[in-house]
C-alpha cells in the first residue's frame, strides 16, 4: 500500500509528540512522588526547649505524612549556617537570636519590627519566616518567691527604686551567666537603662544552669534567667517586668527553606497552626515536666498535641 507522504509527515509528527507527552506525565509522575516521598530535615539546638519543639513538631508532621529526619543538640551558629547551605529545611528560631547574632543588628527595635527585618533579610536568602508565636524566650531579672513577696516588688524600675533607697551596707547578690557580664549589651546597658549599679563585689557570675539554683537556695536575691525556662515554675522563682522594654524579643518561629515551601504547599499553614498555639505559660509548664519533673520529651509532646487539636 501507498503512503501519501504528507500524511507520513503528518503521522510522524503525531507520534514524536506523543512519545514528548508520555515523556512528560512520566516525568511530572516521578516528581509529585518524589515530592510526597522527599524526607525533610527538621533542626534544633541544644536545649531543653528546642528538644520540645522540635518533638512536637516531628509527632505533628508525621501525623500528616511527612518523612522526616530530626537533628538536634546543634548550637546555634552551626544550625544557621545548615540551613542557609541547603542541610536543614525547618527550624524553630528566635527573632532576637537572629536579629543580634545573624543580621548584627544595632538598632532598638520592638518585637514587631525586629520580626518584620529578619523576616525581609532572610527572603533574600531563600529562607522563609512563618508566623511568629507568642513564646517570647527572652531575659529576665528574677527573684526568689520569699523576696518577691516579701517586697512586692513586680517590676525592675520597682527593684531599682528599692536598691536605691537600701542602706549601702545591705548586699544584693545578682546571679548572671559570664557572657551576660561582659558583653556590650549585657549588664552595664542594663544598669544604666534601669539607673541601678551592681559593684564586682555584689555580682556572681556563674554556669547559666546554676543561677536558678541559687535563686531556689536563696543564696542570691537577683538572677538573670530565660523567661520560659522550667525551673523557673518549677523553683518558684518570680521573674520581673521589663517595663522599660530594655530586653529584646525572642519569639520562637517556625523558619522554612523556601523551596520547601514551594513543594509542600500546605506545610507553611501547618506550621502557623502550631506557631499559634505556643505561649509562654505553655512552654514553661512543658520545660518543668522536663527538666524539673523528669518526664520524656517525647510524652510531654504526645500530650501537647491530645491537648490541641492541631488542623
Amino acid at each position: 500500500m501507498t503512503v501519501n507522504p504528507s500524511r507520513a509527515g503528518r503521522l510522524r509528527r503525531f507520534a514524536s509528540k506523543a512519545v514528548a507527552y508520555a515523556f512528560a506525565l512520566v516525568a511530572l509522575g516521578v516528581f509529585c512522588l518524589d515530592a510526597r516521598a522527599e524526607t525533610l530535615v527538621l533542626g534544633g539546638k541544644n536545649f531543653t526547649e528546642q528538644y520540645v519543639l522540635d518533638e512536637i513538631t516531628a509527632q505533628y508532621l508525621r501525623s500528616k505524612g511527612y518523612r522526616l529526619d530530626v537533628r538536634t543538640g546543634l548550637g546555634s551558629t552551626l544550625l544557621r549556617s545548615a540551613q542557609v547551605d541547603g542541610q536543614v529545611d525547618i527550624v524553630w528560631e528566635y527573632t532576637g537570636t537572629a536579629a543580634l547574632v545573624y543580621d548584627k543588628i544595632t538598632e532598638k527595635l520592638d518585637p514587631r519590627d525586629t520580626y518584620l527585618r529578619v523576616k525581609a533579610l532572610d527572603a533574600n536568602r531563600g529562607i522563609v519566616w512563618l508566623d511568629a508565636s507568642p513564646l517570647n524566650n527572652t531575659y529576665a531579672l528574677a527573684l526568689p518567691r520569699q523576696v518577691a513577696q516579701a517586697t512586692g516588688i513586680r517590676t525592675i524600675s520597682q527593684l531599682a527604686a528599692k536598691l536605691a533607697g537600701d542602706p549601702k551596707s545591705t548586699r544584693h547578690l545578682f546571679a548572671m551567666d559570664i557572657e551576660f557580664a561582659n558583653r556590650p549589651d549585657g549588664l552595664v546597658p542594663l544598669e544604666a537603662a534601669y539607673g541601678m549599679h551592681f559593684s564586682r563585689a555584689d555580682t556572681r557570675q556563674m554556669d547559666p544552669g546554676l543561677v536558678y539554683t541559687a535563686l531556689h537556695n536563696d543564696q542570691v536575691m537577683i538572677g538573670l534567667v530565660y523567661t520560659t525556662d522550667g525551673r523557673v515554675k518549677g523553683f518558684g522563682i518570680v521573674p520581673l517586668e521589663d517595663d522599660r522594654h530594655f530586653f529584646p524579643a525572642y519569639n520562637a518561629t517556625p523558619v522554612v527553606r523556601a523551596v520547601v515551601l514551594q513543594r509542600h504547599p500546605q506545610l507553611a499553614a501547618q506550621l502557623d497552626a502550631l506557631s499559634a498555639a505556643l505561649n509562654n505559660d505553655v512552654m514553661l509548664d512543658m520545660n518543668k515536666r522536663v527538666d524539673v519533673d523528669g518526664q520524656s520529651v517525647e510524652s510531654v509532646a504526645a500530650q501537647f498535641l491530645r491537648t490541641h487539636r492541631l488542623p
